[in-house]
């Protein structure tokens, strides 16, 4: 289950931004995630609290947020949404497509709760 490793490397990073910005805690940490970037968001969202056990992340709650998945037609230059497995054109149902998204796993937000209240970095 390689999401364990990335929920260590998430929180090694989350665990800096709040170190950099003296917070006490963190409170919510928000992820944006494609259909094809060969991660599972429900195995995310279970790995996590094993990941952040014993850190200032440790209360906070995990928002996955699911990236659509967008191609450019390289044939009438449309974006277009398409399906993990059919990258076609919707507009001109053309096969030669270059991904626009949908492949990412990104690091949105995280909320610090520090002595004057929570902020978001």
């Amino acid at each position: 289950m390689h999401e364990l490793s990335l929920c260590q490397s998430l929180i090694d990073q989350v665990q800096q931004l709040a170190l950099t910005h003296g917070a006490q805690s963190v409170g919510l940490v928000t992820l944006k995630i494609g259909p094809l970037s060969g991660v599972e968001p429900a195995l995310m969202q279970h790995a996590y609290p094993f990941a952040s056990a014993g850190t200032l992340a440790a209360e906070s709650t995990l928002v996955i947020e699911l990236a659509p998945l967008q191609v450019r037609c390289e044939s009438c230059g449309a974006e277009t949404e398409a399906e993990p497995s059919r990258l076609v054109c919707a507009a001109c149902g053309g096969c030669h497509t270059q991904l626009v998204s949908g492949d990412e796993m990104l690091l949105m937000s995280v909320e610090l709760i520090t002595a004057e209240g929570s902020n978001h970095v």
